[in-house]
Protein backbone atom coordinates (compact mmCIF):
# COMPACT_ATOMS: atom_id res chain seq x y z
CA UNK A 1 0.00 0.00 0.00
CA UNK A 2 1.03 3.66 -0.20
CA UNK A 3 0.15 4.79 3.29
CA UNK A 4 3.46 6.51 3.99
CA UNK A 5 2.72 10.19 4.30
CA UNK A 6 3.88 12.34 1.43
CA UNK A 7 3.19 15.99 0.80
CA UNK A 8 0.43 17.75 -1.08
CA UNK A 9 1.24 18.68 -4.65
CA UNK A 10 -1.21 21.56 -4.40
CA UNK A 11 -0.41 22.79 -0.87
CA UNK A 12 -3.33 23.83 1.31
CA UNK A 13 -4.18 26.50 3.88
CA UNK A 14 -5.94 25.74 7.13
CA UNK A 15 -8.88 28.00 7.94
CA UNK A 16 -8.01 30.63 10.55
CA UNK A 17 -4.38 29.50 10.67
CA UNK A 18 -2.10 32.24 9.35
CA UNK A 19 1.36 30.78 9.90
CA UNK A 20 1.52 27.29 8.41
CA UNK A 21 4.86 25.52 8.26
CA UNK A 22 5.95 25.02 4.62
CA UNK A 23 5.83 21.52 3.23
CA UNK A 24 9.15 19.74 2.94
CA UNK A 25 10.22 18.89 -0.58
CA UNK A 26 10.35 15.24 -1.55
CA UNK A 27 11.81 15.71 -5.02
CA UNK A 28 10.04 15.63 -8.34
CA UNK A 29 6.44 14.64 -7.73
CA UNK A 30 6.39 12.68 -10.98
CA UNK A 31 8.88 10.16 -9.66
CA UNK A 32 7.50 6.82 -8.53
CA UNK A 33 9.48 5.72 -5.52
CA UNK A 34 10.70 2.16 -5.02
CA UNK A 35 11.49 0.30 -1.82
CA UNK A 36 14.06 -2.45 -1.44
CA UNK A 37 11.17 -4.92 -1.69
CA UNK A 38 10.57 -3.76 -5.26
CA UNK A 39 7.39 -1.86 -4.50
CA UNK A 40 6.34 1.15 -6.53
CA UNK A 41 4.11 3.61 -4.70
CA UNK A 42 1.42 5.96 -5.90
CA UNK A 43 2.49 9.04 -3.91
CA UNK A 44 0.02 10.32 -1.32
CA UNK A 45 0.33 14.09 -1.11
CA UNK A 46 -0.77 16.02 1.97
CA UNK A 47 0.52 19.09 3.76
CA UNK A 48 0.85 17.91 7.34
CA UNK A 49 1.00 14.17 6.83
CA UNK A 50 -1.73 11.57 6.59
CA UNK A 51 -2.96 11.72 10.15
CA UNK A 52 -3.20 15.52 10.26
CA UNK A 53 -5.15 15.73 7.02
CA UNK A 54 -7.69 13.21 8.28
CA UNK A 55 -8.30 15.38 11.34
CA UNK A 56 -8.42 18.67 9.46
CA UNK A 57 -11.89 19.97 8.65
CA UNK A 58 -11.37 23.45 7.22
CA UNK A 59 -8.77 23.19 4.49
CA UNK A 60 -9.10 25.34 1.37
CA UNK A 61 -6.45 26.06 -1.25
CA UNK A 62 -6.34 27.38 -4.79
CA UNK A 63 -3.45 27.41 -7.22
CA UNK A 64 -2.91 28.41 -10.82
CA UNK A 65 -2.20 25.40 -13.03
CA UNK A 66 0.85 27.02 -14.62
CA UNK A 67 2.52 27.73 -11.25
CA UNK A 68 3.21 24.09 -10.55
CA UNK A 69 2.81 22.31 -13.87
CA UNK A 70 5.27 24.42 -15.85
CA UNK A 71 7.98 23.51 -13.35
CA UNK A 72 7.44 19.81 -14.12
CA UNK A 73 7.20 20.06 -17.89
CA UNK A 74 3.40 20.35 -17.75
CA UNK A 75 3.12 16.73 -16.61
CA UNK A 76 1.93 15.84 -13.11
CA UNK A 77 2.65 12.22 -12.29
CA UNK A 78 0.32 9.66 -10.77
CA UNK A 79 -0.64 10.48 -7.17
CA UNK A 80 -3.62 10.79 -4.86
CA UNK A 81 -4.83 12.82 -1.86
CA UNK A 82 -6.56 11.40 1.19
CA UNK A 83 -9.40 13.46 2.67
CA UNK A 84 -9.19 16.13 -0.03
CA UNK A 85 -11.57 17.00 -2.87
CA UNK A 86 -10.16 18.67 -5.98
CA UNK A 87 -11.71 20.62 -8.82
CA UNK A 88 -9.57 21.37 -11.88
CA UNK A 89 -10.98 24.12 -14.10
CA UNK A 90 -9.18 24.64 -17.43
CA UNK A 91 -9.95 27.98 -19.07
CA UNK A 92 -7.58 27.69 -22.02
CA UNK A 93 -5.52 24.90 -23.54
CA UNK A 94 -5.86 21.14 -23.33
CA UNK A 95 -5.46 18.46 -20.71
CA UNK A 96 -5.13 14.70 -20.83
CA UNK A 97 -6.23 13.32 -17.48
CA UNK A 98 -5.78 9.75 -16.35
CA UNK A 99 -8.21 9.07 -13.51
CA UNK A 100 -7.80 5.60 -12.03
CA UNK A 101 -8.11 3.42 -15.16
CA UNK A 102 -9.84 5.92 -17.45
CA UNK A 103 -8.17 8.49 -19.73
CA UNK A 104 -9.84 11.75 -20.80
CA UNK A 105 -8.58 14.14 -23.49
CA UNK A 106 -10.30 17.48 -22.97
CA UNK A 107 -10.16 20.89 -24.59
CA UNK A 108 -10.90 24.08 -22.64
CA UNK A 109 -13.19 25.03 -21.13
CA UNK A 110 -13.45 21.85 -19.10
CA UNK A 111 -13.97 20.77 -15.53
CA UNK A 112 -12.59 17.80 -13.56
CA UNK A 113 -13.75 16.83 -10.07
CA UNK A 114 -11.84 14.29 -7.99
CA UNK A 115 -13.03 12.56 -4.80
CA UNK A 116 -10.48 11.76 -2.07
CA UNK A 117 -8.03 8.91 -2.76
CA UNK A 118 -8.63 8.96 -6.53
CA UNK A 119 -5.41 8.13 -8.37
CA UNK A 120 -4.88 10.74 -11.06
CA UNK A 121 -2.27 12.29 -13.33
CA UNK A 122 -2.33 15.21 -15.75
CA UNK A 123 -0.58 16.24 -18.96
CA UNK A 124 -1.36 19.87 -19.82
CA UNK A 125 -0.61 21.69 -23.06
CA UNK A 126 1.95 24.47 -22.61
CA UNK A 127 -0.66 27.18 -23.21
CA UNK A 128 -2.94 25.94 -20.43
CA UNK A 129 -4.59 28.51 -18.20
CA UNK A 130 -6.73 27.44 -15.27
CA UNK A 131 -6.95 26.77 -11.56
CA UNK A 132 -7.07 23.89 -9.10
CA UNK A 133 -9.31 24.23 -6.08
CA UNK A 134 -8.63 21.86 -3.17
CA UNK A 135 -10.88 21.51 -0.13
CA UNK A 136 -11.23 19.09 2.77
CA UNK A 137 -14.05 16.64 2.21
CA UNK A 138 -15.38 17.57 5.66
CA UNK A 139 -15.53 21.32 5.02
CA UNK A 140 -19.33 21.46 4.83
CA UNK A 141 -20.12 18.43 6.98
CA UNK A 142 -23.00 19.03 9.37
CA UNK A 143 -24.32 22.11 7.62
CA UNK A 144 -28.07 22.20 7.14
CA UNK A 145 -28.00 24.06 3.83
CA UNK A 146 -27.58 22.68 0.33
CA UNK A 147 -23.77 23.07 0.23
CA UNK A 148 -23.15 19.75 1.98
CA UNK A 149 -25.67 17.94 -0.21
CA UNK A 150 -24.16 19.26 -3.43
CA UNK A 151 -20.61 18.55 -2.26
CA UNK A 152 -21.65 15.00 -1.41
CA UNK A 153 -23.31 14.46 -4.78
CA UNK A 154 -20.67 16.12 -6.94
CA UNK A 155 -17.75 14.22 -5.45
CA UNK A 156 -19.40 10.82 -5.17
CA UNK A 157 -17.50 9.70 -8.28
CA UNK A 158 -14.77 11.33 -10.42
CA UNK A 159 -15.98 13.53 -13.28
CA UNK A 160 -14.26 14.94 -16.35
CA UNK A 161 -16.41 16.99 -18.69
CA UNK A 162 -15.94 19.48 -21.51
CA UNK A 163 -18.00 22.67 -21.31
CA UNK A 164 -19.29 24.89 -24.09
CA UNK A 165 -17.85 28.38 -24.32
CA UNK A 166 -21.36 29.78 -24.56
CA UNK A 167 -22.35 28.15 -21.26
CA UNK A 168 -23.28 31.11 -18.95
CA UNK A 169 -21.77 29.33 -15.97
CA UNK A 170 -18.25 29.40 -17.45
CA UNK A 171 -17.50 33.13 -16.92
CA UNK A 172 -19.19 32.96 -13.53
CA UNK A 173 -16.95 30.06 -12.57
CA UNK A 174 -13.92 32.03 -13.68
CA UNK A 175 -15.05 34.99 -11.61
CA UNK A 176 -15.64 32.95 -8.45
CA UNK A 177 -12.27 31.20 -8.71
CA UNK A 178 -10.54 34.54 -9.24
CA UNK A 179 -12.23 35.84 -6.08
CA UNK A 180 -11.14 32.76 -4.14
CA UNK A 181 -7.57 33.27 -5.40
CA UNK A 182 -7.63 36.91 -4.29
CA UNK A 183 -8.94 36.05 -0.83
CA UNK A 184 -6.44 33.24 -0.47
CA UNK A 185 -3.56 35.45 -1.56
CA UNK A 186 -4.40 38.55 0.45
CA UNK A 187 -5.80 36.88 3.60
CA UNK A 188 -7.58 39.98 4.77
CA UNK A 189 -9.83 40.10 7.83
CA UNK A 190 -12.65 37.59 7.46
CA UNK A 191 -10.89 35.77 4.62
CA UNK A 192 -11.67 32.35 6.07
CA UNK A 193 -15.40 32.97 6.15
CA UNK A 194 -15.29 34.55 2.70
CA UNK A 195 -13.40 31.54 1.32
CA UNK A 196 -15.98 29.13 2.69
CA UNK A 197 -18.82 31.17 1.19
CA UNK A 198 -17.13 31.39 -2.20
CA UNK A 199 -16.29 27.67 -2.25
CA UNK A 200 -19.95 26.87 -1.52
CA UNK A 201 -20.92 29.10 -4.46
CA UNK A 202 -18.50 27.22 -6.74
CA UNK A 203 -19.97 23.87 -5.70
CA UNK A 204 -23.50 25.11 -6.32
CA UNK A 205 -22.49 26.38 -9.74
CA UNK A 206 -20.86 23.06 -10.63
CA UNK A 207 -24.01 21.31 -9.46
CA UNK A 208 -26.03 23.39 -11.92
CA UNK A 209 -23.71 22.31 -14.73
CA UNK A 210 -24.49 18.69 -13.89
CA UNK A 211 -28.17 19.26 -13.18
CA UNK A 212 -29.18 17.70 -16.49
CA UNK A 213 -27.65 14.41 -15.40
CA UNK A 214 -28.58 14.41 -11.74
CA UNK A 215 -31.84 15.46 -10.15
CA UNK A 216 -30.69 17.22 -6.99
CA UNK A 217 -34.03 17.30 -5.21
CA UNK A 218 -34.48 16.38 -1.54
CA UNK A 219 -34.88 12.66 -2.24
CA UNK A 220 -31.79 12.64 -4.44
CA UNK A 221 -29.82 14.42 -1.72
CA UNK A 222 -30.77 11.73 0.79
CA UNK A 223 -29.72 9.01 -1.63
CA UNK A 224 -26.47 10.85 -2.28
CA UNK A 225 -25.80 11.07 1.45
CA UNK A 226 -26.34 7.31 1.85
CA UNK A 227 -24.07 6.66 -1.11
CA UNK A 228 -21.34 8.97 0.18
CA UNK A 229 -21.39 7.39 3.64
CA UNK A 230 -21.33 3.96 2.03
CA UNK A 231 -18.22 4.90 0.03
CA UNK A 232 -16.54 6.02 3.26
CA UNK A 233 -17.35 2.70 4.91
CA UNK A 234 -16.15 0.80 1.86
CA UNK A 235 -12.76 2.54 2.08
CA UNK A 236 -12.46 1.39 5.70
CA UNK A 237 -13.64 -2.21 5.27
CA UNK A 238 -13.34 -3.42 1.67
CA UNK A 239 -10.30 -5.57 2.45
CA UNK A 240 -12.42 -7.44 5.01
CA UNK A 241 -14.76 -8.78 2.28
CA UNK A 242 -17.88 -7.89 4.27
CA UNK A 243 -21.35 -8.58 2.82
CA UNK A 244 -23.67 -5.76 1.72
CA UNK A 245 -25.82 -6.37 4.81
CA UNK A 246 -22.89 -5.35 7.01
CA UNK A 247 -22.72 -1.93 5.36
CA UNK A 248 -26.49 -1.47 5.36
CA UNK A 249 -26.58 -2.15 9.10
CA UNK A 250 -23.77 0.33 9.71
CA UNK A 251 -25.72 2.95 7.75
CA UNK A 252 -29.00 2.19 9.48
CA UNK A 253 -30.82 1.38 6.22
CA UNK A 254 -32.06 -1.76 4.51
CA UNK A 255 -30.07 -3.45 1.77
CA UNK A 256 -32.75 -2.51 -0.77
CA UNK A 257 -32.47 1.18 0.06
CA UNK A 258 -28.69 1.02 -0.07
CA UNK A 259 -28.84 -0.62 -3.48
CA UNK A 260 -31.25 2.04 -4.77
CA UNK A 261 -28.89 4.78 -3.58
CA UNK A 262 -25.97 3.09 -5.33
CA UNK A 263 -27.89 2.63 -8.56
CA UNK A 264 -28.97 6.28 -8.53
CA UNK A 265 -25.42 7.54 -8.00
CA UNK A 266 -23.31 4.97 -9.85
CA UNK A 267 -25.76 2.87 -11.89
CA UNK A 268 -24.74 -0.37 -10.19
CA UNK A 269 -25.51 -2.36 -7.05
CA UNK A 270 -23.76 -2.04 -3.69
CA UNK A 271 -22.19 -5.48 -4.25
CA UNK A 272 -20.80 -4.39 -7.61
CA UNK A 273 -19.31 -1.28 -6.02
CA UNK A 274 -17.63 -3.43 -3.38
CA UNK A 275 -16.25 -5.70 -6.06
CA UNK A 276 -15.14 -2.74 -8.18
CA UNK A 277 -13.31 -1.16 -5.24
CA UNK A 278 -11.49 -4.41 -4.52
CA UNK A 279 -10.67 -4.77 -8.22
CA UNK A 280 -9.37 -1.20 -8.38
CA UNK A 281 -6.98 -1.88 -5.48
CA UNK A 282 -5.92 -5.14 -7.12
CA UNK A 283 -5.09 -3.29 -10.34
CA UNK A 284 -3.15 -0.67 -8.42
CA UNK A 285 -1.10 -3.29 -6.60
CA UNK A 286 -0.43 -5.28 -9.76
CA UNK A 287 0.68 -2.08 -11.50
CA UNK A 288 2.75 -0.44 -8.79
CA UNK A 289 3.97 -3.29 -6.57
CA UNK A 290 6.54 -5.74 -7.92
CA UNK A 291 5.61 -8.61 -5.62
CA UNK A 292 4.31 -12.14 -6.29
CA UNK A 293 0.62 -12.34 -7.11
CA UNK A 294 0.07 -14.75 -4.23
CA UNK A 295 1.41 -12.18 -1.75
CA UNK A 296 -0.78 -9.45 -3.20
CA UNK A 297 -3.78 -11.77 -2.95
CA UNK A 298 -3.26 -12.13 0.80
CA UNK A 299 -2.82 -8.36 1.16
CA UNK A 300 -6.17 -7.94 -0.59
CA UNK A 301 -7.88 -10.16 1.97
CA UNK A 302 -8.13 -13.37 -0.06
CA UNK A 303 -7.49 -16.55 1.91
CA UNK A 304 -6.59 -18.45 -1.25
CA UNK A 305 -4.57 -16.94 -4.15
CA UNK A 306 -6.49 -19.19 -6.53
CA UNK A 307 -9.73 -17.47 -5.50
CA UNK A 308 -8.13 -14.10 -6.19
CA UNK A 309 -7.06 -15.37 -9.62
CA UNK A 310 -10.65 -16.42 -10.41
CA UNK A 311 -12.06 -13.13 -9.04
CA UNK A 312 -9.71 -11.04 -11.16
CA UNK A 313 -10.30 -13.02 -14.34
CA UNK A 314 -14.08 -12.94 -13.84
CA UNK A 315 -14.05 -9.14 -13.46
CA UNK A 316 -11.49 -8.28 -16.16
CA UNK A 317 -11.26 -11.22 -18.57
CA UNK A 318 -7.52 -11.40 -17.82
CA UNK A 319 -5.43 -13.27 -15.30
CA UNK A 320 -3.33 -11.14 -12.93
CA UNK A 321 -0.22 -12.20 -14.85
CA UNK A 322 -1.75 -11.23 -18.21
CA UNK A 323 -2.78 -7.88 -16.75
CA UNK A 324 0.79 -7.17 -15.69
CA UNK A 325 2.23 -8.28 -19.00
CA UNK A 326 -0.07 -5.96 -20.94
CA UNK A 327 0.89 -3.06 -18.70
CA UNK A 328 -2.79 -2.12 -18.40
Amino acid sequence: MDEAAGFLYFSIMQKRQRDCAPARKRGNNQEIRRTTAGRKHVPVFSLYGEEAVERATDFVHIEDIRTRSEHYGWQIGSHRHHGLLQTVFVRRGRVTAKIDNATFALKAPCLITLPPSTVHEFHFSTDTVGQVLTIAHTLFRGRKDTAENFATTLFAVPRAAALTRTEPAVPRMQGLLDQIAAEFRERNSGASDMLEWLVAAVLLLIARLHAADHDLDAAASVRADIFNRFRTLVEAHYLEHRPVAFYAAKLGVGTGRLNRACRAAANCSAFDLLQDRLLLEARRKLTYIAAPVSLLAYELGFDDPAYFWRFFRRRTGLTPKEFRQRGT
